[in-house]
């Protein structure tokens, strides 16, 4: 659990990466490319890397560390590859699908990116970098177990050192993705541009566009007695007095007992400052404490919190906190589940509308006041490709048609406490050819995607011939689609 507003369930899933690895974008862009590859998810507006996909190749590594590059002033290093490597099979990639020069040609980018961001004065705040380090380490952590294992893996000496590593991994990252950012941002496209790409695919060759959803959600979460609110209340207000009265270490009791996953191992230790992610009641708490000084017991959407501030620097502050999650009753769960079922014989007999079931009862605060409609994270808009949602959604939609009602579903919260949901399909639209009409916001997304591609391609390759640029070794017989060598065409 990390303390974000986001609506986890709504928000497309954190990459823990050290490194990030984009997908590619080939010299020749032609108009059938861009659509099968937007509509498989390949194309990222945000990345132009390498496609030429060539046999892994295994280089005999002459030095212990060697550079395989300098791109302006950063150096990339041969272990900055190895590093990438790890993390691509440690999330299920093969390694035979990506080689070397792939790896590498993607680095090269975002060290160009990281370089001229920094030219252009785009500032990454150090507390943003330092929250995106400690979730990496908290999910290496809950993957191996140890921060011993987490070191001998990426062979590392010491935490700090490792820490300082993925904290330029990670700012390099950030600066590479803001430049590519501020590189489209003001990219628009017009209604004939938009007809003129639609028009140059053949009939042919349109893209088939899946069958698509829109969905509907009530939300029955079982409520928490004032009795076990309390309780909680008591047990921080005693952690509290220990820490302050008595001495004891905020740290380990953050260890011991907070319910936070995100933060526990490192003692409850996070570092952000007023524009961080977090709960607002969490900073308005966090900002308003002295250095050592811990707060009153007080609640977010998470839980009951007490904080203690261990450093202040700026507009940045090191805290810990501990947090606390009141237990849900068997009585509450089975009024709950009572509720939801009625609800459901409510609205498959037609004495409620659903849309109106859901403002009246659903617990769900972000899609209540829309009679329960969800938006789509990935697009925007209310339609779900039923292909490409999350599996355990596809399960409970598939197979309802128009305005039929899932039967009870059990969830559960972001503090794994159970709750309960009625699905429902709002509209279907079946699979087919894509149509200028129906599907004119998909064909603006294709067309914009495309002029956003080769805006970013243009880019690239002025800037690569302004930059100093270095590549040594093996990877100068790599074959980029930049122009790295800096070769005459």
């Amino acid at each position: 659990m990390q303390l974000r507003t986001n609506n986890l369930k709504y928000t497309i899933k954190i990459t823990l990466c050290a490194v990030v690895f984009t997908a590619s974008i080939n010299t020749k862009l032609y108009a059938q490319e861009i659509i099968e590859e937007a509509v498989t998810d390949t194309i990222s507006a945000n990345s132009d890397s390498i496609t030429t996909k060539e046999p892994v190749k295994q280089f005999q590594r002459t030095k212990i560390d060697g550079v395989a590059a300098v791109i302006g002033e950063n150096v990339i290093l041969d272990s900055d590859i190895d590093i990438a490597y790890k993390q691509l099979v440690s999330e299920g990639v093969s390694a035979n699908d990506v080689s070397r020069c792939e790896l590498a040609g993607s680095l090269f980018e975002n060290k160009l990116y990281a370089h001229h961001a920094i030219q252009d004065s785009i500032i990454i705040r150090d507390a943003e970098v330092n929250s995106m380090v400690d979730q990496q380490l908290s999910y290496m952590l809950n993957e191996l177990g140890t921060i011993d294992k987490v070191l001998r893996l990426y062979k590392k000496d010491n935490l700090e050192d490792f820490k300082s590593e993925l904290f330029e991994i990670n700012k390099t990252n950030r600066l590479s993705e803001r430049m590519r950012t501020k590189i489209i941002e003001d990219i628009e496209i017009t209604p004939e541009e938009i007809r003129e790409f639609f028009d140059e695919i053949p009939e042919a060759e349109r893209p088939l566009f899946g069958t698509e959803v829109e969905l509907a959600q009530i939300v029955i979460e079982p409520q928490i007695s004032d009795k076990e609110e309390q309780e909680v209340v008591d047990r921080l207000n005693q952690f509290r007095e220990d820490i302050v009265e008595n001495g004891s270490s905020f740290a380990t009791k953050a260890v011991l007992y907070s319910q936070d996953p995100g933060s526990k191992s490192t003692g409850g230790k996070y570092t952000l400052d007023r524009q961080t992610n977090f709960a607002k009641e969490f900073k308005d708490v966090a900002f308003s404490l002295q250095e050592e000084e811990v707060s009153e017991p007080f609640k977010t959407d998470f839980g009951w919190h007490i904080v203690k501030v261990d450093k202040i620097r700026g507009e940045e502050i090191d805290v810990r906190h501990i947090l606390l999650v009141p237990e849900v009753t068997r009585t509450s769960v089975e009024k709950a589940k009572k509720l939801i079922d009625s609800l459901r014989t409510s609205i498959t007999s037609g004495s409620i509308d659903f849309k109106e079931a859901a403002r009246q009862f659903s617990d769900e605060k972000e899609t209540r006041e829309d009679g329960g409609q969800l938006l789509n994270p990935t697009t925007g808009d209310t339609h779900f490709e039923l292909t490409k949602i999350d599996p355990i959604l596809y399960d409970q939609v598939s197979k309802l048609k128009t305005n039929d009602v899932s039967l009870v579903i059990p969830d559960q919260d972001r503090q794994g406490r159970k709750k309960f949901k009625l699905i429902t399909v709002l509209k279907r639209y079946d699979e087919h050819i894509a149509d200028y009409s129906q599907d004119y916001l998909k064909i603006q997304e294709l067309a914009l995607r495309k002029k956003q591609i080769e805006a970013i391609r243009k880019w690239q390759g002025e800037k690569i011939m302004d930059t100093y640029v270095k590549v040594n070794g093996d990877y100068r017989d790599c074959t980029y689609s930049g122009n790295w060598l800096k070769k005459e065409k």
